[in-house]
């Protein structure tokens, strides 16, 4: 038992993802510019994902954590907060890399990475260059990713296998598609986590969320807290997970 939490260890969740929402809203409501919102979600995003790192040393989960960080409907924004969220992203990596190394964390991230203007893959390759034999939490951003996208881009990398004679149809499964996706050789995540109220998935791991428990918070992204991320793993610890199948405990 995590007594700190409540949480029995075979129910903690061992892969969050967070759809990271409300922090223009954030800002508005305090007749603050947008920046300032992802400014202070940015140090949000600091505080839950050193609680995560800490709480797969103590209690061997979760193991992975994913975060919504920039969508590929993101492009459709302003110019000057675009240039402001690629710029805070290299700021972010160069920051917190030190963070990464002292609580054990890998980093990794997904995307259609190829559009990413060069000074963001160059800190990201660096991120990933040192953080690679880390073994505790791995950090995985989403950054330039659609859901689609991603799906899109395995149907391709599959029909080329195909034509090319490298893989028959036939031979086709659910688990050659999830090998094909950004994600491929990570857990689907178990808990789905949205703030700021929102009822909706937005184009984020469509495939991968299909059994994910969703948990909705009303606080914007820069209000949640750590307490907020316990409150949703034991709501998630509380749930009955049939996965389409009878509900045990009622068929005794």
């Amino acid at each position: 038992m995590a007594k700190s939490l409540g949480i029995p260890h075979d129910r903690m969740p061992r892969h969050i993802a967070i759809i990271m929402d409300g922090n223009g809203r954030w800002a508005v409501q305090r007749g603050l510019e947008r920046v300032r919102g992802h400014q202070e979600g940015a140090r949000t995003v600091r505080k839950i994902v050193t609680e995560c790192a800490q709480l797969r040393k103590q209690f061997e989960g979760p193991n992975f954590l994913t975060l919504y960080s920039f969508s590929l409907e993101n492009w459709k924004r302003p110019a000057a907060e675009v240039s402001f969220l690629m710029q805070m992203y290299i700021d972010y990596l160069r920051q917190e890399r030190q963070t990464m190394m002292e609580n054990n964390i890998q980093f990794r991230q997904i995307g259609r990475l190829d559009q990413l203007p060069d000074p963001v893959l160059d800190e990201m390759n660096i991120t990933l260059q040192e953080t690679r034999g880390n073994t505790g939490l791995t950090l995985v951003l989403a950054l330039n990713y659609g859901s689609r996208a991603e799906i899109t881009d395995a149907v391709r990398a599959i029909a080329t296998e195909a034509r090319t004679g490298k893989l028959d149809p036939r031979d086709i499964t659910e688990q050659t598609i999830s090998d094909h996706l950004y994600t491929a050789g990570m857990p689907d995540p178990d808990l789905l986590i949205r703030t700021a109220g929102e009822m909706r998935v937005s184009n984020y791991l469509l495939w991968q969320i299909s059994y994910a428990e969703l948990y909705v918070s009303q606080k914007f992204w820069p209000d949640f807290e750590v307490e907020d991320l316990h409150e949703a793993m034991r709501s998630f610890a509380g749930r009955n997970r049939r996965f389409g199948g009878l509900d045990v405990s009622n068929t005794l």
